[in-house]
This record gives structure tokens, C-alpha cells and sequence, in this order.
């Protein structure tokens, strides 16, 4: 395999990490944290979270969006993200997802085709499929896949320079010594506590710290029994 693209961040993050900071990113770059597609697909899974979560609507709303208190935030399992996996960047690509950017330029203050190019950054992805098991992640990369083991390594809340935060939820590479895989992983779906992925945006890399300021791309990833077509409506109903 090419050792997840030579260990790059997926693809084309090394240079959009060499741009892209935390600190001079605008609140327009940040709409993938908050105003993103925030789809609840009932998705399949063999185990069942009950962790007494008893939120109104307006709270989870809130904590979607990017508002939320230290406090709340929660360690989650990697199970929460168990499943299969497909990466969203094809259909932007064979322009499945062109509805979409059409209808966020209706509301938006970009244009369907600037909104289309800003995605495209944020999507794009050779690693085509993902299958989480238990602590063991399998990437699909050009025909080939490459599969390690993960451990939590806690959590980072990151705050935005459009006021709102996020929470990553990062996971270690247990074999130290395999240089194919990324040596950490990165979750983000807006949730912060634990419950089951319904998407999610995912960083990985070698250097934690480094893939904690990468903002402007964000490889995402909806169940892969999902149709273009249904992943279109989940984003549109959100």
C-alpha cells in the first residue's frame, strides 16, 4: 500500500496544515464545525449505547452547533464510531452533491460553485472507505487497505476564532512500530459525549499536536449503506 499516502495528513492536509491555524482561520472556514451537515441516519450498529443522556432538544442543538461547557464533555470509546464507512469526497466529485452547495448558496453569502470549492478542500480523500471493529481500524486506499489497532488518548476541546468550539476525540496506534499507519486519528461529529456516529469528520496523521490546527481539511465519512442520493437528503434535512 502507500502507507495511507506516505502517512500525509490524507492526501493534501500536510499543505493545508503548512497554510491553516486555528488562530487566523475565519468564522466563514469554520461552518464545517457548525453549520455543517449534521445527519441523524439511524445507523445500524451491534452494540447499544444507554448512557442516560437526557437532553432537550435546544441543548443538543446547542452542543451540535458548537456551545457547550467543559463540563459536559465526556471520553468516548472508539466503538462509538464502529461500522462501514464511505468517504462523501466521490459524490462531490461526480457532482451527486451539487444540490447541496446549491441550496446552502441560497442562504449562504457564497456562491454554489465558491461553496463547491470550499468542500472540495474539505472533503477530498484517497482513503475511500473505512471500517471500524471494536479498537481496530481498517482504511481502503486506491484498492488497498491497511488495518492497526487504536487506543484512546483522551480528548482536546478546541475553540474557533467564530466563538464556537469543538471537541476531538483522539485514538493512538498501538503498534508503534508500524510506519504505514498514522500513528493518531482524530474524530469529530459534533457530539461530546458518548453515542453512536451517525457521520463524522476524521484527522490522521503522526504529529497530535500538528493535527490539532488543521481546520481546513476534514475527510468525512457517512455509512457506507448509504446512497449518494440519501446522503444528499440527510444534508439537506439539517
Amino acid at each position: 500500500m502507500t502507507a495511507l499516502s506516505s502517512k500525509s495528513l490524507s492526501a493534501i492536509a500536510l499543505s493545508a496544515l503548512i497554510l491553516a491555524s486555528t488562530q487566523g482561520v475565519s468564522a466563514d472556514e469554520h461552518d464545517h464545525e457548525h453549520d455543517q451537515d449534521h445527519a441523524h441516519h439511524d445507523h445500524d450498529h451491534d452494540h447499544d449505547h444507554d448512557h442516560g443522556h437526557d437532553h432537550g432538544h435546544d441543548q443538543d442543538s446547542d452542543i451540535y452547533a458548537g456551545y457547550f461547557d467543559d463540563h459536559q464533555v465526556e471520553d468516548r470509546d472508539l466503538t462509538d464510531w464502529e461500522g462501514d464507512w464511505q468517504s462523501v469526497y466521490p459524490y462531490l466529485k461526480d457532482g451527486t452533491l451539487d444540490e447541496v452547495f446549491a441550496h446552502k448558496a441560497a442562504e449562504g453569502d457564497k456562491t454554489a460553485e465558491e461553496y463547491k470549492a470550499y468542500y472540495d478542500t474539505g472533503y477530498q480523500t484517497e482513503v475511500a472507505r473505512i471500517v471500524i471493529d471494536g479498537n481496530n481500524v481498517t482504511f481502503y486506499e486506491n484498492g488497498e487497505e491497511m488495518s492497526g489497532d487504536y487506543q484512546y488518548d483522551g480528548y482536546e476541546i478546541l475553540t474557533y476564532q467564530a466563538g464556537n468550539r469543538g471537541v476531538r476525540f483522539i485514538y493512538e496506534l498501538e503498534d508503534a512500530a508500524d510506519d504505514n499507519l498514522p500513528q493518531y486519528i482524530q474524530f469529530s461529529d459534533h457530539s461530546i459525549y458518548p453515542t453512536d456516529a451517525h457521520h463524522y469528520h476524521l484527522y490522521w496523521g503522526d504529529d497530535r499536536g500538528a493535527l490539532l490546527e488543521e481546520v481546513t481539511h476534514w475527510p468525512t465519512y457517512y455509512p457506507s449503506s448509504m446512497s449518494g442520493q440519501e446522503i444528499v437528503e440527510e444534508m439537506l434535512s439539517h
